[in-house]
């Protein structure tokens, strides 16, 4: 037998350095360290900005839904209250969107982006915010703050003298949009995490590692807190154990969260689809089409609150005190009301997205745990895990993030045994996602951007 050749010393050194050593070198390089010392200082100027942007649109939304109506002898806003404001909505926004640079900013129907905006935009943008979230808008403000971090970053940057390099724009960019919608979704890790996810650091690659990850991880912490019960038995965890916690999913829960992720994507992008049709509409006559479509999304208000009786400002604005609400009393909302709300807040949604400026977040929250609430009755189901189900399958759909959506819906939840079936939930409607997506393999194989649809 032929003894084996004896291995060179050369065989044992890698042909290219170590990962761990690229890593070493570039956080150590001076010009790496410089810019991660700027970010942290550009971080607070931004965060105190971002703080007084959002402070100004909830007392303004406040003015004109609560205080106002109040005024003048009504506990809620009348059927009628909406078409005015929507008007101004409308006429403002569309004159932004022809007069000013950059348009007033993204159009919400294609998703977040984090490039594109500069100082010279950014008043455009605040204006056309500011006159569609308080005023109505069916958007959240994620896509502004974006803006506002990420072009005040670069704004101070310039101030500083800096070297404006693609890194530095692209990483300060970054690092200041981060900061600035920190302050909305209140957690610093959702922040950074959507950004990453909106960049699309790693491409496709990024989204093929995490889907098996998501998948297992879910499907375990299922098999770990099934077996548990069932047999009566404990594995070392580290957890903590919380009071009042929500039951722990099982068989009835899991099977619904199969179907309804699936159903609840569709439907999604049916509502995102009839968005991009709007703006397709607005393109052709911006300033008046963005009037039409503003008062279309009012009439959706108002019809709701002819028809049930209740506030129209459950169809207007983001959801997200409509939300709090919804998830503090389900009971409050009859049949009828769940499905009125869902059709108009749908509906406006969709004229929204492709007229006004604001972004797709908070709606698509809501709708998810509005169609959630609507279906716990079913068997085997229940309120708190069909809420879960509901906002991760329908803002995975939506956004096309599918950790940012987990993490989100786990931090409004607040509930470590919704978990499994918040990834399981999320897994399947970016897969019912993507399978929806129009041919694909025509555009060379890709997924689309992170976080935006490709106009």
């Amino acid at each position: 037998m032929a003894k084996p050749s004896p291995r060179s010393a050369a065989d044992d050194s890698p042909a290219q350095p170590q990962e761990a050593d690229r890593l070493r070198d570039l956080l150590l390089a001076p010009g790496y360290l410089k810019l991660l010392v700027l970010c942290a200082l550009i971080g607070i100027p931004v965060s105190l900005a971002a703080f007084w942007f959002l402070v100004a649109l909830h007392e303004l939304e406040h003015l004109l839904w609560d205080e106002l109506p109040h005024a003048l002898g009504w506990d809620t806003p009348t059927w009628w209250w909406p078409l005015p404001l929507f008007l101004v909505a409308g006429v403002v926004v569309g004159l932004i969107a022809v007069r000013l640079p950059g348009a007033g900013g993204h159009i919400p129907a294609l998703g977040l982006h984090t490039g594109g905006a500069s100082p010279s935009t950014l008043p455009g943008v605040l204006l056309a915010s500011v006159a569609s979230l308080p005023f109505g808008a069916v958007l959240g403000p994620e896509a502004p703050l974006i803006a506002l971090g990420g072009c005040l970053a670069l704004l101070f940057r310039n101030l500083a003298r800096a070297p404006a390099t693609p890194q530095s724009t692209m990483l300060l960019g970054a690092a200041g949009a981060a900061a600035a919608i920190a302050a909305i979704f209140g957690n610093p890790l959702v922040a950074a995490i959507l950004l990453m996810e909106i960049g699309g650091v790693a491409g496709p690659q990024l989204f093929a590692v995490m889907l098996p990850a998501l998948l297992s991880s879910g499907v375990g912490a299922l098999v770990f807190s099934g077996f548990g019960r069932w047999t009566g038995l404990e594995t070392g965890s580290l957890s903590l154990e919380l009071p009042e916690s929500s039951a722990r999913p099982d068989v009835g829960d899991i099977v619904w969260t199969l179907v309804l992720a699936v159903a609840i994507a569709v439907a999604m992008r049916l509502v995102l689809s009839a968005g991009r049709r709007v703006a397709s509409f607005v393109r052709s006559g911006v300033w008046v089409r963005t009037v039409v479509c503003a008062l279309g999304a009012a009439v959706c208000a108002a019809l709701y609150t002819l028809i049930t009786d209740r506030s129209p400002a459950e169809v207007a604005s983001s959801g997200q005190s409509t939300l709090s609400a919804l998830a503090t009393d389900p009971h409050a909302w009859s049949v009828g009301a769940l499905l009125a709300v869902l059709l108009f807040k749908s509906a406006a949604y969709a004229l929204c997205l492709g007229s006004l400026r604001g972004g797709p977040v908070f709606p698509a929250l809501f709708l998810g745990a509005a169609i959630g609430v609507l279906l716990a009755p079913l068997p085997g189901f229940g309120t708190v895990p069909a809420m879960a189900v509901g906002m991760a399958a329908a803002t995975t759909a939506t956004l096309k993030l599918p950790v940012s959506s987990v993490v989100l819906v786990a931090l409004l939840l607040d509930s470590p045994d919704m978990m499994p079936l918040v990834i399981l939930a999320t897994v399947i409607a970016f897969i019912t996602t993507e399978l929806l997506q129009p041919n694909p393999g025509k555009a060379g194989g890709q997924l689309p951007s992170s976080g935006g649809e490709t106009a």
